[in-house]
């Protein structure tokens, strides 16, 4: 029997697709890599019965990255990544998924893509091909790969596709790739070098990174921009006359609306003034409709979600992307405004006629519906729709008004216009015309379950007949000011950033997100983006060296270039090339006058050497070097005028001890919430002497043969939850709270509270685990015969077991038997080789699991 790989983008969409697939018969099991079900049945295929498998990606299998050395910032010149090599790499290597893909392919015929259907999902559509191309012959072959392309987790939409397979687009892929290599190339160039040159000068700066994005930076330059506004605008006084009338009196407005000369206000009041009464020269109703909206695409959603629901756009779409999975929604990132001509709109009302919430409103729109307004078709995905109904018990809070939101719209478009009638009177004093209206509804269409837009309070048509004269009560002018714009609002920007080409329906939200969480926006009542200091001094910095890094047109220009890769009549590689270069010569401008912003940086922070306080002392200089605890966290020596980076928590001197390898003092770093704790080098810490030592790392990754403080003398056995992780002694709070660290992640296992001393030994159990000395004073000894002093492995001593305080659960899994360290080689501390803490044998695994609970 022939097979067929079938692989959606979510674990929970493969799913859902088996489920309607096999008619609720597929059989389920766990994938190799533990985050993707297997899913199997039998059905029929191009004339015949095969054995279909249905599995899922999470999200993109690669990732683009730079090879090598490139991704080190101390080492490489930022303008290198405009031409430096790069490569495709696991985009989550925990998950092994091209393994997990070439292991479930083999053996099958053909492999069926079901990829969200849009670009994004279209460039996974090739990483999965090339994944499994070892596994099935002639993948990119038209009879072997098959693309199944819906917009909604149903039955009907899902059996459909599957009986209109069509292929995978490489041009949209293509296009993808390249905004992938634009983005990475601009963005790291700008970014690396900005970051170090004023991270390295002010102490004071918000933000852990300085970063520069295509599309981000000109996000943030509209806020900025409005702020701008906002602090140059001048206030200006005008005047304007109101009338009093009639009886019951009634306030009518100026036909001139208002002068900005207080001394020609006063010349028409006089003359006005002049009059006693005033003469009704029309009495005008007349019927007046308010449209229906339009149906629904990604970027109005994102729009009502910040603007009435109070949700920024971020967390919309990940909501309308979980509704959509579960089958309440159709795929929600569409640019589409018109339903096609072939949608079932009345089944999907009589859909929603039995909601709790709106069904009534649903029954009363399917008696007498009315089409759509016509929209745009961009030829991507019908519109946002619900495709299920849903009760209010169903959902969490926020996704239910999501969900709420998009039933009452979807009804809305296919309701009445909202009629009422606007009645207007006109009256005449001297030469002045004043005018009222009023407004009366008469229909609220749409507004009965779109109550967003309800009607205001009617009001009663004012009581004039045309001809009539009636007394003027008073005559009155009235001084008034300009007012200043405000901050934008997310929604507001999300039109800005639609109108101008900044990013496509899938990235505006990310872009949003961005200038929030690195400080250069932050968000007010009412969803308002002010900008703070740092975003507001870089798009000035930008603005005084080349204007067109944080305008909207480099960007626009390069997405309609994107935009023809996709669709077949731009060459890929030189579109590439072309970008590229632009932005590289650009890159170099801006290097050579990097001055022009740092003058704007100098009058707004803080220079290094005034910031933080005296902490501890340099390795190279023995003076004290000052810590600043602003993020990111770091130490500066003013003397040696070098900046290094630390973990951002609580930092402390390490009982004034010193690295062997540098001279530096040591610091005890905890992070306060998690409970972590380890002591660090800082040079070490920026510096790793081997190879083996991760940048960015403490003493329990340090791989010195001889040091008290390393990983050689402190470590105890291999983390059982994580893969390369190490249990490491943490002395750093002792003796209150011994304890164990990994050193990768965030397990912690407390042990031997109250010990005086607690050292590790030479020797191993044979779970692999070093063994563990450890001393108590004779009146605080814990041991049962209240020995003081005992040695003993810490999971194995049935001695040490009511010593150890027991954490989380974990499943206990196969550990390979192999040296937790690895050769050295080079660096400040020549060779060396780890010898401690091999990793405990598999029969011994659940045994160490218990500690965890």
């Amino acid at each position: 029997m022939k097979s067929a790989l079938m692989v959606a983008e979510k674990p929970s969409l493969a799913a859902s697709l088996a489920n309607i697939l096999s008619n609720g018969r597929c059989t389920s099991r766990k994938g190799l890599n533990g985050a993707c079900s297997v899913h199997e049945w039998d059905g029929p295929f191009r004339g015949e019965t095969i054995r279909f498998k249905m599995t899922s990606v999470c999200g993109h299998v690669m990732a683009l990255d730079f090879v090598g050395k490139y991704n080190c910032w101390d080492k490489v010149d930022p303008v290198e990544l405009f031409c430096c090599p790069t490569e495709k790499k696991e985009a989550n290597a925990k998950l092994k998924m091209p393994f997990f893909l070439v292991k479930e392919a083999k053996g099958c015929d053909y492999l069926i893509l079901w990829l969200d259907c849009d670009k994004e999902g279209e460039n996974i559509c090739f990483e999965v091909m090339n994944a499994v191309s070892t596994s099935i012959r002639n993948v990119n072959s038209t009879s072997v790969c098959y693309r199944a392309r819906f917009s909604a987790i149903t039955e009907k939409d899902i059996k459909n596709a599957m009986a209109n397979l069509a292929h995978p687009n490489e041009n949209e892929a293509k296009s993808v790739d390249a905004r992938q290599e634009l983005d990475l190339r601009i963005g790291c160039a700008f970014t690396r070098f900005q970051t170090k040159f004023f991270q390295g000068r002010y102490g004071d700066l918000d933000s852990s990174l300085i970063s520069y994005g295509p599309c981000q930076t000109p996000t943030l330059g509209f806020c900025v921009k409005r702020h701008d506004d906002i602090q140059t605008f001048k206030p200006e006084s005008f005047w304007y006359l109101q009338l009093h009338a009639g009886s019951p009196e009634v306030i009518f407005d100026w036909a001139r609306v208002r002068v900005f000369k207080k001394e020609i206000a006063i010349m028409l009041l006089n003359k006005a003034k002049e009059n006693k009464e005033a003469k009704v020269e029309s009495v005008v109703s007349k019927d007046q409709y308010k449209g229906r909206p339009l149906a629904l695409n990604t970027v109005e959603l994102m729009r009502a979600a910040s603007a009435r629901l109070g949700l920024g756009p971020h967390q919309a779409m990940q909501i309308a992307e979980k509704l959509y999975t579960q089958g309440f929604i159709s795929y929600p990132r569409t640019e589409t405004t018109q339903y096609p001509t072939n949608f079932d709109l009345n089944g999907v009302v009589k859909l929603l006629q039995n909601s709790s919430e709106f069904g009534q409103e649903a029954r009363s729109i399917a008696a007498e519906m009315n089409q759509p307004r016509k929209g745009v078709d961009h030829g991507d995905h019908p519109p946002i729709t619900p495709m299920k109904c849903g009760n209010k018990g169903d959902f969490e809070s926020d996704a239910w008004r999501i969900y709420d939101y998009i039933c009452r719209h979807f009804l809305a478009t296919v309701s009445q216009d909202l009629k009422f009638r606007v009645t207007t009177v006109k009256i005449k004093v001297g030469m002045e015309t004043f005018t009222t209206s009023s407004n009366v509804l008469i229909d609220p269409g749409f507004s009965k379950v779109f109550t967003w837009q309800a009607f205001g309070k009617n009001e009663a048509p004012p009581p004039f007949v045309e001809g009539q004269t009636v007394p003027v009560n008073d005559i009155k002018l009235v001084e008034s000011q300009t007012g200043p714009p405000d901050y934008l609002t997310e929604s507001e920007l999300i039109t800005l950033m639609e109108q101008h080409g900044i990013g496509t329906d899938a990235s505006i939200p990310v872009h949003i997100n961005n200038i929030c969480q690195r400080n250069y926006v932050t968000i007010q009542p009412g969803r308002k983006l002010m900008p703070t200091t740092l975003g507001i001094v870089l798009v000035h910095g930008y603005q005084k060296i080349d204007p067109e890094l944080v305008l909207p047109t480099m960007r626009s220009e390069v997405e309609k270039l994107l935009n023809l890769i996709a669709k077949g009549t731009a060459d890929f590689k030189h579109v590439l090339r072309h970008a590229v270069e632009i932005f590289r010569l650009k890159f170099l401008y801006f290097v050579q006058n990097i001055s022009n912003m740092d003058s704007l940086f100098e009058v707004s922070f803080s220079p290094l050497a005034e910031s933080g306080k005296a902490h501890s002392r340099c390795g190279k200089c023995r003076r004290y070097m000052k810590y600043i605890q602003t993020k990111p966290a770091r130490l500066h020596c003013s003397h040696c005028d070098e900046t290094y980076s630390l973990p951002n928590g609580n930092v402390r001197v390490y009982r004034e001890l010193k690295c062997p390898l540098d001279d530096f003092e040591l610091l005890a770093f905890s992070s306060g919430t998690k409970g972590r704790s380890y002591p660090l080098c800082p040079y070490c810490y920026n510096h790793p002497p081997f190879r083996d030592m991760p940048r960015n790392s403490g003493c329990n990754s340090c791989t010195h043969p001889t040091c008290q403080h390393s990983l050689n003398s402190l470590g105890i056995s291999s983390c059982v939850e994580c893969e390369n992780g190490i249990l490491v002694l943490d002395c750093t709070s002792s003796p209150s709270s011994w304890k164990l660290g990994c050193n990768r992640c965030d397990v912690i296992i407390n042990i031997f509270k109250g010990a005086t001393k607690i050292t590790v030994d030479d020797k191993r159990c044979d779970c692999g685990a070093q063994l563990v000395n450890v001393l108590y004073k004779s009146e605080k000894s814990k041991f049962k015969d209240n020995a003081e002093e005992k040695t003993g492995c810490i999971f194995c001593s049935q001695e040490f077991s009511h010593l150890v305080e027991k954490h989380r659960a974990i499943t206990a899994r196969p550990a390979q038997v192999n040296s937790r360290g690895s050769r050295g080689g080079g660096g400040r501390g020549g060779k060396s080789r780890s010898t401690r803490g091999g990793r405990p044998k598999q029969d011994k695994m659940a045994h160490l699991a218990a500690y965890f609970v």
